[in-house]
């Protein structure tokens, strides 16, 4: 099943996603949830992103990185993640959401992250990435905490984003994917 994309504005992407039972079958939204981010072209996507508030988001960040880049993209399953440290040189990097279609910003995070998860099949797990697979990932990670990429812009670069904003929750953009806005 392909879910419609919550819009920026709705208050479920500025909430705390809330962990999911040890062993519970989530399966089919795994499943749905790749089919999603696909459908969207996306990269990454949090199950606040599908009107679902829990700690679940799916990546392939290979869709990120051109062929002769020496790093390795992943398509992989993160439940009940939990960012243990991030480090390294900081780097900019022009970022977008499928919740906020039409705005990009440069956003600057570490290069480096190590993270403790469960996968698919609820095996713990605990591994570094680097680069924009880690970059994937804290986007991803920052909505199961609530936090939107527009969140880290500051004064100017924000006021200058502020009417797009303003559309996106009225529903004035236009995407190849369906949507569900807060202020229709």
């Amino acid at each position: 099943m392909i879910y419609p994309i919550v819009a920026y504005g709705n208050p479920i992407l500025k909430k705390e996603a809330e962990e999911i039972a040890e062993g519970t079958d989530i399966s089919a939204l795994i499943n749905d949830m790749y089919a999603t981010m696909d459908h969207a072209n996306g990269v990454g996507l949090a199950a606040p992103q599908i009107n679902q508030g829990v700690r679940l988001f799916v990546i392939d960040s290979s869709l990120m990185l051109d062929e002769d880049d020496e790093e390795k993209g992943i398509r992989r399953t993160f439940i009940n993640p939990i960012i243990l440290d991030e480090y390294g040189d900081d780097f900019g990097f022009e970022e977008g959401c499928l919740s906020i279609p039409e705005v990009r910003a440069e956003i600057i995070r570490p290069e480096k992250l190590t993270i403790e998860y469960f996968d698919e099949n609820w095996n713990l797990k605990e591994e570094e990435f680097s680069g924009m697979t880690a970059r994937v990932i804290q986007h991803e990670y920052d909505h199961l905490e609530g936090i939107l990429f527009v969140d880290y812009l500051k004064g100017l670069k924000k006021r200058l984003i502020q009417s797009k904003l303003i559309d996106v929750s009225k529903g004035k953009v236009s995407t190849d994917y369906r949507m569900i806005y807060p202020l229709r």
